[in-house]
């Protein structure tokens, strides 16, 4: 199996910046790092990572820390859902 590149600088940015969402999320919930590590049935080491951006997450797991903290997925990580555009209920006569 071919080895995984690096992530480039721009994947590390954004990556930085849902951690930073994380933990923006989990301060206005009043929780603690710990809290909701074991919440989401990992180590406070593993959702540290995650919150300092070193780490890339299973999107398993975001759902599982976006369920400890009461939140969407899309609100966890500060994603707005964009509208289909280019599907196939978007053609002409669908």
């Amino acid at each position: 199996m071919p080895a995984v590149p690096p992530p480039t600088e721009r994947v590390i940015a954004r990556r930085r910046a849902v951690g930073d969402h994380i933990r923006a999320v989990r301060t206005a919930a009043r929780r603690s790092q710990e809290s909701v590590a074991l919440e989401s049935d990992m180590t406070l080491s593993q959702y540290n990572r995650i919150e300092q951006g070193h780490a890339s997450p299973l999107l398993d797991t975001l759902i599982r820390i976006s369920h400890a903290l009461g939140v969407t997925l899309a609100e966890l990580v500060g994603e707005e859902p964009r509208p289909a555009t280019t599907g196939y209920a978007d053609r002409p006569g669908r």
